[in-house]
């Protein structure tokens, strides 16, 4: 058991060990790190992340991070706005965007349904795909989601709920390797997958 020489310190140090992939001796390491800084530079630190978790805005059309009300990319009238691709969180569209090689809107759900976690079609942005596409001059859903048992299971239902639709659905190329977080892929392999897309297809 560590012996801390502050109350102060050790309850920084449980703060940080409390962040994902954050061990007691990385924590540590971390706000050490703080203290040899100087205030203004912890304070501007400690602001932003007070600012982030107060003033970040979930964009009312695809559900991305943004700073207003409508998303840089929603807002973007040059952006192709009949497409539609279809991600599990946040960091998917940063990792698409990086490839450069669509220019499209997303979807963010949220996650993927995972009976074994309790999470259903409820507890995503479902609903509000279905309204876009229903509502919207959309042409092409795209399903980006990693190909993990959890995805596939996902890419299923949204096919389900949008068959009937009339607009194209497809999915992206399986250059993404079986069980891979789609956010860990290097870009030109994902920007392949997107590029060379296919008509969904269920297995009989």
């Amino acid at each position: 058991m560590t012996h801390y020489p502050s109350q102060l310190l050790e309850r920084a140090v449980d703060e940080f060990a409390k962040l994902p992939g954050i061990g007691g001796k990385t924590a540590m390491r971390l706000v050490l790190h703080l203290l040899r800084q100087d205030t203004r530079a912890v304070e501007a630190f400690g602001n932003s992340i007070i600012r982030l978790r107060q003033e970040v805005k979930f964009c009312n059309v695809c559900h991305n991070i943004s700073d207003t009300e409508t998303c840089d990319i929603c807002a973007n009238l040059r952006r192709d706005h009949s497409t539609i691709c279809v991600v599990e969180d946040i960091q998917d569209v940063m990792a698409i965007e990086a490839t450069q090689q669509y220019r499209g809107t997303y979807h963010v759900l949220g996650g993927v349904i995972s009976p074994m976690d309790g999470i259903g079609p409820s507890d995503l942005q479902v609903q509000s795909l279905v309204e876009r596409v229903e509502t919207g001059d959309i042409q092409e859903v795209i399903l980006a989601l990693s190909p993990t048992m959890e995805g596939d299971t996902t890419n299923f239902y949204l096919y389900r709920r949008l068959s009937d639709t009339g607009v194209r659905i497809t999915v992206i190329a399986r250059g993404v390797a079986q069980n891979d977080q789609l956010q860990y892929t290097d870009e030109v392999t994902l920007g392949r997958s997107i590029v060379n897309r296919t008509p969904f297809v269920v297995s009989s």
